[in-house]
């Protein structure tokens, strides 16, 4: 899977902790052709979790060029991951959010709010959505509560 190419240690971490909650994680589904600007999805039922990592190269620029620096791309996946691991993580809660991060409305980065409210649109809850914006910039709280709330 071309993805973990831009994943960080804590994101390969995160990755062996969905493997152990018996959930497995897809690439580049047809899910993904649906909208280009959605770099990832959770499958509560299916137990999969989809990393569009083509959508998610066009979205950070991605130039296949070792001396271009592809940080955009690499947020994009990481953040991606982390905010399905999220989802994961409120299945685990009886599908509902964990609640971990206090007054969470002000955690949210004001740039977030579009995506946020498209996400929004597709999943029908916002404070899922909410939560799962504000744990993709928190690997190691997304590490700790899959920990938690599901092994």
């Amino acid at each position: 899977m071309e993805f973990i190419l831009f994943l960080s240690k804590i994101d390969k971490e995160i990755i062996e902790l969905i493997n152990k909650t018996n959930h497995s994680i897809e690439e580049n589904t047809a899910l993904c052709l649906m909208n280009k600007k959605y770099a990832g999805f959770f499958k509560r039922k299916e137990k999969v979790i989809v990393i569009c990592t083509n959508n998610a190269k066009v979205l950070g620029g991605y130039r296949k060029d070792e001396r271009y620096d592809n940080h955009k791309t690499n947020i994009n996946i990481r953040r991606a991951l982390r905010h399905e691991a999220t989802h994961l993580v409120q299945s685990c809660n009886n599908n509902k959010p964990t609640g971990v991060i206090k007054n969470i409305e002000d955690k949210i980065h004001e740039g977030k709010l579009k995506a946020l409210n498209s996400s929004v649109q597709l999943s029908g809850n916002y404070e899922k959505e909410l939560e799962a914006y504000v744990m993709e910039d928190k690997p190691r709280k997304v590490k700790e509560i899959l920990k938690s709330y599901c092994l």
